[in-house]
């Protein structure tokens, strides 16, 4: 068994580095509204709203094509992580990231070397889908695997904690370069900086996942099959879990629309429809991704006293209820301080749901293969729902003209969530088999 110490230590490990490697992969698509022109310079130069909804659509698209990685990934370092252990898959992982976050942060411009600058844009966007496909599957069964039996909900709701508080840092940075630089400032040279931040910091991640501790559960399975005398029937024992591969599917959708709509595309949506400033919503963004982290772990404690179940049920319903009536009142006459108060209560719905929602998954799957299970419903649903999610609510937007698109796309995850969360049932409650 673990010591406390260890745990603890292996914990804020986890957390930090799971930041980190949001903290890379998000901040992409916040500086989409500043960096769009500056790859993708579409014909016309009269900077009308179209001209860069071209070029707003152009960068999301790039943005969906790493998704495409993503399942491929997921399924070579979620193997990986299930025979080599969760400490050796997200060491290389974040390493993977690093070569990727360096070629955006000192990737030229289209004016400097033409068509080149997407080129490379398009390259990172490849390598980094396919090191974060890695990340989810690794990460949850470390939380998980090394949690005291009783506390699972309260360790597994630090997965999603952790990409919120890369989020925080994202919008962090995206609201210091706002106040601190120019506009012509930030076109020119200082959108660099939040890219060349997280690249600094990666050997941080480095080194404290280094110092990680194998689970004990992982030890415990490799040893079982030498005992065995030979490896685990990996596909047929996944071919057996359809039925769990799918509702992770349905879960997973919703957790994405969440993060990529609600969250991440809140800046470019501010921006370029609401007609606010940058700086209104990269501080509108941060208030609600501090809310959400202040909050998940708090839902994580209390889905080990009253179960997971009811949490799940309830903060799904009540999103998928409350997300339209949010968007028609801020899309109605929208402020600085509406688009807070809307992050504010959306905040609390995805704080719950996020809370409880990689405890359930981690249950899907047995030990084995975990790794893997959780890598190929997690990619497979942000592929399919949330790699163009930017791109199709954007193009909606372009194409009908109304504001409420955003809405629409997230209502859909969402019901596919509550659907899967009905067809799960009692099972959310189950602790996973380890």
């Amino acid at each position: 068994m673990q010591s406390t110490t260890a745990k603890i230590r292996n914990l804020a490990a986890a957390i930090i580095g799971n930041a980190l490697e949001w903290y890379d992969f998000l901040v992409f698509a916040f500086m989409t509204p500043i960096i769009s022109t500056l790859f993708f310079p579409t014909p016309a130069a009269d900077g009308s709203a179209g001209s860069e909804l071209n070029s707003i659509l152009l960068m999301t698209a790039i943005f969906g094509v790493g998704f495409f990685m993503r399942p491929i990934g997921g399924v070579i370092l979620g193997l990986y992580a299930d025979r080599k252990g969760r400490k050796a898959a997200m060491v290389l992982v974040t390493g993977m990231m690093a070569v990727s976050l360096a070629l955006i942060a000192f990737a030229p411009t289209y004016q400097a070397v033409g068509i080149l600058a997407p080129l490379l844009v398009l390259t990172a966007r490849l390598m980094q889908g396919f090191s974060a496909g890695g990340e989810f599957g690794t990460a949850t069964a470390l939380l998980i695997e090394m949690a005291p039996p009783g506390k699972r909900g309260f360790y597994g709701s630090w997965q999603m904690t952790g990409q919120m508080i890369g989020l925080v840092l994202g919008a962090s940075a995206g609201a210091l370069m706002t106040a601190l630089f120019s506009q012509a400032e930030i076109e020119a040279w200082a959108w660099r900086i939040p890219f060349i931040f997280g690249l600094v910091i990666i050997p941080v991640a480095v080194y404290i996942r280094r110092k990680l501790d194998e689970t004990e559960v992982f030890k415990q399975t490799k040893q079982q099959q030498r005992n065995e005398g030979g490896k685990t029937a990996v596909w047929p024992t996944l071919r057996a879990a359809w039925r769990e591969i799918f509702i992770g599917i349905g879960l997973v959708a919703a957790a994405t629309v969440t993060v990529y709509i609600t969250f991440t595309y809140l800046v470019t949506y501010s921006v370029k429809v609401l007609g606010l400033t940058l700086e209104q919503a990269f501080q509108a963004q941060l208030v609600g991704a501090v809310w959400v982290v202040l909050l998940t772990p708090l839902f994580g404690l209390l889905s080990d006293k009253i179960g997971r179940r009811k949490i799940l049920t309830l903060s799904l319903g009540a999103f998928l209820l409350l997300i339209y009536p949010l968007y028609a009142w801020l899309s109605g006459a929208p402020s600085a301080e509406k688009l807070i108060a809307v992050q504010l209560i959306a905040g609390v719905c995805a704080a719950a749901f996020f809370a409880v929602f990689s405890t359930v998954m981690a249950g899907l799957f047995p030990p084995q293969v975990r790794g893997l299970g959780l890598a190929l419903s997690y990619n497979t649903a942000v592929l399919l729902i949330g790699g163009f999610a930017q791109f199709i609510v954007t193009w909606l937007i372009q194409q009908t003209g109304s504001p409420l698109s955003p809405a629409y796309y997230v209502m859909f995850g969402l019901g596919l969530g509550f659907i899967s969360a009905l067809l799960l049932g009692k099972r959310a409650d189950r602790e996973s088999e380890q």
